[in-house]
This record gives C-alpha cells, structure tokens and sequence, in this order.
C-alpha cells in the first residue's frame, strides 16, 4: 500500500489533485482508514493515474475522462472529437485575438463625404427569429441570402452586382418606419450596373430602387459584426447639435454595409431644416417614379 503523500510523489500529482479525482470517481484509492480518512493505493493505480493525466494533459474534461476509463474502446473516438473541438476553439481564439489587435489599432473615427447616385434593386427580409445577442449575426446571415439572391436575379436580367450590397431598414406599406425602439424588418440592397439600361423583369418581391446623390457620415470597425460594434458605430456617427458643418444624421437612411472582414455602418446628413419627417420613406433607397 502506498500512502496519499507517497502516491502523490511517485505520480507527480498533489494530493489535493488526488483528493479531487478521488472525489470525481477517476482515482479512487483502494483502501480509506475509517478512522483518520487516509488515503491508501496500490501501487497498480500508478498506471491508472498515467492515464489520467494524459488524458488530462490533452485538455479533456473531467467528465470525458470518467467516459473513457469507463469504456477504452471509446478512447480514440473520444480524443477524434476532442481534438476537433480543441481547433475549433483555436480557430476562434485566433480569429479573437485578430480582432482585439485590430480594435485597438484601428482609426475609429468617423468619415464625411458625398456618396454618389446608386441604381439597386431591394428585397425584404424574413422577420429575425434570433434572440438577444445572435440577432445581428442571425440577420446578417438572412441578409447576405437574399444579396445571392438577389445577385442571381440581376445578372439573369442581364445586369451585374456593382458592389457590396448592405442592410437597411425596411418600410411599412404606407412608406412609414416604425420608432427605432421597435424590432424593426431589415431589408438588403444591392447596388447594380446601370450602363444599358437597369434591370427589367425581376423577381416578385425584389424592387427596382435610386438613391441620389447624398452627403454620408460613415464609421468602419474591423473584424465580425457584432451587436456591441453596431451600437458603438451607430454612437460615433451622431455629433452634437452644434456641429459646425450643421449636418445631422437621419437614423432613418441608416446602412449596414455588407464586408467580408469588418462592419461598416453609414448615415445620410441633411441640414437640421432638411431632415425627413416620419412619414417620409427613403428608405436607405428611393423608389423610382412610375
């Protein structure tokens, strides 16, 4: 018999450790003093331990190990499906540490200039049924659908995509938009090249659109979208009442640009005189006239 102490140092682990597996069931010693609670092993467990720690040491949990003492002939299968959630996780760590390294270093400060007149086609986009914090990532998805869509519509008419493509707030059937407290339907918009003519015969449901020429006040933040980059972009692009070019920012023509590797959110200014009222739908597009 080996006491706790002399165990702990044949297999190089403390006895609060061997307390712990004791505890979860992966060590048990063979033999406990009812009286004093010592812990007695045999010296046989040593190679019951060697497992345990290299399982262990490859990152398992607690829990995947008791499975594959309990069933060796599971072990390789159990280690396939850990290694695969290991780079998972690595991927994503990765992918974090890019982003933190780009937030810190990045210009976050907002640009101004004029946008130019935009020919492109709009399609709505299903109500979100995401909750809380995936709701951006859950609507951006439905949005870069619909941009594929909506791609595929355009060049079968003949026309092509003539850049990204981004979310805007969809309007009701009177032109209106609901108060931005409200959960609101987004819609995509891709714009197209018009030389030749715009685009004729789309799909039902999918809107022929202009936006003028308009003065934009933009912000990029590198990395995914996420809710908390949205609200932090969305607070930078407005400015306050005495802003020395007296432009403001309509919520109303808000953009969710549509890039691969960062968010990018825009607004169109107007002179505090000029801004839209409620009842007006520009709706980040202007419908054509018939």
């Amino acid at each position: 018999m080996l006491s706790i102490n002399d165990f702990s140092q044949m297999c190089r682990l403390s006895p609060q450790t061997l307390r712990f597996y004791h505890s979860e069931g992966l060590l048990v010693p063979d033999h406990v003093n009812e009286q004093t609670g010592y812990r007695y092993y045999e010296f046989a467990q040593v190679e019951t331990a060697m497992l345990v720690m290299a399982l262990r040491g490859a990152g398992m949990s607690v829990r995947l190990v008791r499975r594959a003492l309990d069933a060796p002939d599971t072990v390789l299968d159990l280690l396939r499906q850990h290694e695969a959630e290991l780079r998972s996780e690595r991927l994503a760590q990765d992918e974090a540490l890019r982003d933190a390294r780009e937030l810190f270093t990045a210009d976050r400060r907002t640009r101004q200039g004029t946008a130019p007149a935009v020919t492109a086609v709009s399609k709505a986009l299903p109500p979100s049924d995401a909750q809380d914090g995936d709701v951006l990532d859950k609507d951006i998805a439905h949005a870069l659908a619909a941009a594929d869509e909506v791609g595929r519509a355009v060049a079968e008419c003949g026309a092509a995509v003539a850049g990204s493509p981004w979310m805007t707030w969809s309007a009701d059937a009177e032109g209106r938009r609901a108060p931005l407290a409200h959960n609101l339907a987004w819609m995509v918009v891709v714009p197209v090249h018009a030389d030749g003519g715009v685009p004729a015969g789309l799909p039902e449901g999918m809107d022929l659109r202009h936006l003028p020429e308009r003065e934009e006040r933009s912000m990029t933040l590198p990395g995914r979208g996420s809710m908390a980059k949205y609200s932090t972009a969305i607070g930078h692009l407005y400015t306050p009442p005495d802003a020395p070019d007296g432009l403001f920012p309509d919520s109303g023509s808000l953009r969710y640009i549509l890039h691969p590797e960062s968010l990018e959110v825009a607004m169109t200014l107007y002179p505090l005189d000029r801004l839209p009222g409620a009842d007006e739908d520009d709706g980040g597009a202007e419908a054509p006239s018939a």
